[in-house]
């Protein structure tokens, strides 16, 4: 009989653990992350981001599961009162919290063991590829559309396979390199980083050949601290790198520029007036944008449907690689008219009633200045809908009082989604003069759909400006 109790309250017991397994995936399975969120009652309630029931999660569910049947089991075995158990039982869900860290300890040797030995396995497949170009991609901003940028370009002339996604962690470009790369010329990959260091972990797993460092700003402040640091490690990439290896810099940020006038290797500046490669006479629409391209001191006209200068900058910055590995300016060009927007990054989508810039995935304030900058071009009433910005540690709190006037000098209406940054978007709003019966505040989608219904008219234009995982509230 205990074994039945135990079982049938154990199920119950994994049921009631979902939210808190998916707040651990969604904190990264880092523990003084989930903590932080427990502390704060941060769990990632609602469908905003769904659990994945990746191998390491099978793995975690699987042991929790276990200790809390054993629990339960010794429970219902060894005392014979039935309201004790039923208290026993209650406790053991209270302190489910607890069962995870200790789980999580339990398991962490061997989830070090399987990322070891998959890298191994990734490095070993790479270096059977002699011929095999690799291209890494690092910075605070930018990255996957500099990325997919210059993938369209270089499949003019070869066969590229690239991170999925925003795919940008060490795991990532291993299940990358092990699943996806095959009779490939070139392997593109996205390099992200929280922490100083990450960058020289995936430089030394890929050792690329070439590489990129895109728009360098204060982002992911609550784990760097200080842009010294943001700095220091997206320079990994060079240190790291082959000492033949050949950069590319994005010079529209200060920190991208001190990095090239640091850098030893041979090196090529683009978004500079004095760099390899440039964008002149730019002219800004809703429907896109048109500019000279200057690489090398040869002009050439370009046309694309991605809005806003940061998609410029992000062009200008993949053309110059492509130049760099031989792709041919008619091609560039070509490559450029056929760009498409990368989902959620300034993606534009029209229907006969309104029009909507999802900007979703973006979380940064040089980011949402562009995104606002490009939603001011449009005619009609303009809406926006952002939660801000987290992460940013000490300063997030004036990032998001920025953002609320930035929004005020562009926008009709505003719709603050989540509870985090409400006081300093809308502080930030009110203090340009923005009417407070134009603010509204959602706490759900659902809300946020009702607030859309009752604002929204015939050729209005929508801007999502950031989106948050279910653990913020």
């Amino acid at each position: 009989m205990a074994y039945l109790f135990a079982s049938i309250v154990d199920v119950a017991l994994a049921f009631w653990a979902y939210y808190f397994i998916k707040t651990y995936q969604l904190c990264g399975y880092k523990v003084p992350d989930f903590c932080r969120c427990l502390w704060g009652l941060n769990l990632a309630f609602g469908n905003k981001n769904k659990l994945v029931f990746t191998k390491r999660i099978i793995r975690f569910y699987t042991l929790l599961f276990c200790i809390g049947w054993g629990l339960l089991f010794l429970n219902y075995y060894f005392v014979p009162q039935v309201l004790l158990c039923i208290l026993n039982s209650a406790i053991i869900f209270l302190i489910l919290p607890f069962l995870m860290i200790f789980t999580h300890f339990l398991l962490f040797p061997l989830e070090i063991l399987i990322k070891k030995y998959y890298m191994a396995k990734a490095k070993r497949k790479l270096s059977k590829k002699k011929n095999l170009i690799k291209i890494a991609i690092t910075g605070s901003f930018g990255k996957t559309s500099t990325k997919n940028i210059l993938a369209t370009m270089l499949e003019k002339e070869y066969k590229v396979c690239t991170t999925p996604k925003n795919y940008n962690t060490e795991m990532g470009l291993t299940k990358t390199i092990l699943q996806n790369l095959d009779d490939h010329d070139i392997l593109l990959a996205e390099f992200g980083a929280r922490n100083v260091g990450d960058i020289k972990i995936l430089t030394k797993l890929l050792n690329p050949d070439y590489g990129i460092i895109t728009t360098i700003g204060r982002q992911h402040m609550k784990t760097f601290k200080t842009l010294t640091n943001v700095e220091n490690t997206k320079n990994e990439l060079v240190m790291y790198m082959k000492s033949q290896g050949v950069m590319v810099f994005n010079g529209d940020s200060p920190s991208t520029r001190k990095l090239y006038g640091n850098c030893t290797k041979q090196k090529f500046l683009a978004c500079d007036d004095k760099g390899y490669a440039q964008a002149k006479n730019i002219q800004l629409s809703d429907k896109g944008c048109k500019f000279d391209l200057v690489i090398d001191g040869k002009v050439i006209k370009a046309q694309t449907k991605l809005l806003g200068i940061c998609n410029i900058n992000n062009i200008v910055t993949a053309s110059a690689m492509a130049s760099v590995l031989g792709i041919s300016n008619r091609d560039i060009a070509s490559a450029i008219r056929l760009l498409e927007p990368t989902p959620h990054r300034l993606q534009l989508i029209k229907n006969n009633f309104c029009t909507i810039i999802d900007d979703a995935y973006n979380s940064n304030l040089i980011g949402a200045r562009e995104a606002l900058n490009v939603l001011s071009q449009f005619s009609g009433r303009k809406i926006v809908v952002t939660p801000g910005f987290v992460e940013l540690g000490q300063e997030q709190s004036r990032s998001n009082f920025t953002l609320g006037g930035l929004i005020a000098d562009v926008a009709d209406f505003i719709i603050i989604m989540n509870e985090v940054n409400k006081n300093e978007i809308f502080s930030g709003a009110i203090s340009h003069n923005f009417p407070r019966e134009k603010i509204f505040f959602a706490d759900n989608r659902k809300t946020q759909k009702e607030k859309l219904q009752l604002l929204t008219n015939e050729g209005c234009v929508i801007l999502f400006e950031n989106d948050l995982p279910d653990n913020y509230k």
